[in-house]
């Protein structure tokens, strides 16, 4: 359809329905405000603390991992800074009857070296996932000061891999801007075997900057089913995947509307889904100012919206 000398996208007259089950949603959103304030922690409390110190040298714990948890959800979700995220716990422990509050540098050093744990125990055999990365900001100081002063500040980048039922991280690789997406393809694809257990992986989605041989040659490799969008420049010459060659010839032999609806591409915006969700619950830059604490604080993240998708 042509309106004012534009060709606008088909279907886009058409009243969107929602099929999103509301009742259950509402209370889900629900459900995540007793999970961020849970004291779940205090009925394995002291079995964990036996067991943490058990053949332990030196000084003993005194705090389990699933408190310290429980400060991570408290630090990431409402952006509480240490010195505060101590006073709020200082109050809480008047009530607790446990070990005394602990102090800011005892919480950074729990949370700097808590193992991460994706929480992967509901995903399906046969996995369909999408991969894609996005940046996050090094600064929260305010875009206005790259324009105004000329400052590049930079950004780190985020490879994802997700579980398109559940909606799960199930891989993840942190690096600098400077690394393109297809370097972590492979990484991302190996560490969801390795995540999961060995499930297989039945098919993935991708964009563009995914279609290349070495992508096509690990899919074929691992009998993966490939959902990635070809670049319009394809070649159908093998040129070292002969895999990839067989598939473009296919993509462009059926075209890409015909295409997108065999494989279902509209699933791979299942990945972009958990970007925004991500950004809209803990912002879309980091606070710590190393790269060390930068990485740490965005695989805290993720650990933390795997745990809320299991609510």
């Amino acid at each position: 359809m042509v309106w004012m000398g534009c060709t606008m996208p088909r279907g886009w007259d058409k009243k969107y329905r929602h099929k999103r089950n509301w009742v259950n949603y509402n209370e889900h959103l629900v459900k995540r405000g007793e999970f961020y304030l849970s004291l779940d922690f205090l009925q394995s409390w002291d079995e964990e603390i036996r067991r943490m110190n058990s053949g332990k040298r030196g000084r003993p714990f005194l705090y389990p991992d699933s408190f310290i948890r429980f400060t991570a959800i408290l630090y990431h979700v409402f952006s509480l800074p240490y010195r505060q995220l101590e006073g709020v716990l200082r109050s809480l422990f008047r009530y607790l009857k446990r070990a005394k509050s602990p102090d800011y540098t005892t919480l950074f050093r729990r949370l700097s070296t808590l193992d991460i744990h994706l929480n992967l125990t509901d995903i399906d055999d046969n996995m369909v996932i999408a991969v894609d990365s996005t940046g996050v900001k090094v600064t929260n100081r305010g875009e206005w000061i790259r324009h105004k002063w000329k400052v590049k500040r930079g950004w780190i980048k985020l490879h994802v891999a997700v579980d398109v039922k559940s909606g799960k991280t199930v891989s993840y690789r942190i690096t600098t801007e400077k690394v393109g997406d297809n370097a972590m393809f492979k990484p991302l694809i190996e560490d969801a075997y390795r995540n999961t257990g060995g499930k297989k992986i039945e098919r993935v989605y991708g964009d563009g900057a995914y279609d290349t041989r070495s992508a096509f040659n690990l899919m074929e490799e691992k009998g993966i089913l490939p959902a990635i969008k070809i670049r319009k420049t394809a070649s159908t010459r093998s040129r070292g995947s002969p895999y990839r060659a067989r598939y473009v010839r296919e993509y462009k032999r059926v075209g890409y509307e015909k295409w997108r609806e065999e494989v279902e591409y509209g699933k791979r915006w299942r990945v972009e889904s958990t970007f925004s969700a991500l950004k809209r619950i803990f912002g879309e830059g980091v606070r710590a100012s190393s790269a060390e604490q930068m990485f740490r604080e965005v695989e805290m993240r993720i650990m933390i919206y795997n745990l809320l998708l299991s609510i």
